[in-house]
């Protein structure tokens, strides 16, 4: 099995090179994003559910508000915005404008490099592509030159080979798109997970009054 893919490899000219280049830095990216993002989500969930959704239901505010300075997740400065609005007494619209700020902040820091993913596929398959013409090219020309009754094996022999750069840069591409298309899965579910958070910190201010009144 290793010979046969040492073999289609070589066999495909120098275009093969490029698109494996191109192939492990998008790996890399991918594996680091989703890393980063579940180190991201652990420790969201650790800090909301454990250390400031218990402090918001017992309205606790001013703890609330140090338990999510001290935190450095993602979730702790979205809510330590909205909750610092809450302490200086603004309304309930800027503490919603202080959290969606804190989010579009945030939001850069889970879409880095993702983006870049797409593009690498796009280029992996493009490089197959223009591998297979310069190949296809250099086919014709070889067996415009060659003995009649040799071109038609040097002919499908030449196309075999340059077919090879497309067929790596397809299998390079696809991949990278699917890593591309959880990565964007796993983030949308992390802002979801943002703004339910937020939900439930304007639910609980919501329902302050009526618990202050009984």
């Amino acid at each position: 099995m290793l010979e046969t893919v040492v073999r289609f490899f070589q066999e495909g000219g120098p275009f093969m090179y490029p698109i494996a280049l191109v192939l492990v830095v998008g790996l890399a990216i991918a594996i680091e994003r989703f890393l980063f993002l579940g180190v991201v989500h652990r420790r969201n969930r650790q800090t909301f559910e454990r250390s400031i959704l218990p402090l918001l239901q017992k309205r606790d505010y001013q703890q609330a508000m140090a338990a999510a300075s001290r935190s450095d997740s993602a979730i702790a400065n979205i809510l330590s915005a909205g909750l610092a609005r809450l302490l200086n007494d603004h309304r309930r619209e800027d503490i919603e404008y202080a959290m969606e700020e804190g989010l579009m902040e945030v939001l850069p820091r889970l879409e880095k490099r993702t983006q870049y993913l797409a593009t690498l596929a796009n280029v992996a398959t493009l490089l197959g592509l223009l591998g297979t013409i310069i190949g296809l090219i250099a086919a014709f020309t070889a067996v415009a030159a060659a003995d009649p009754s040799q071109k038609a094996t040097m002919l499908s022999e030449s196309i075999s080979v340059a077919m090879n750069t497309t067929a790596f840069g397809l299998m390079a591409a696809i991949p990278l798109l699917m890593f591309h298309a959880l990565l964007q899965t796993r983030t949308n579910e992390l802002v979801d997970s943002f703004e339910m958070a937020g939900v439930k910190l304007l639910n609980i201010i919501a329902d302050k009054a009526p618990s202050q009144t009984a």
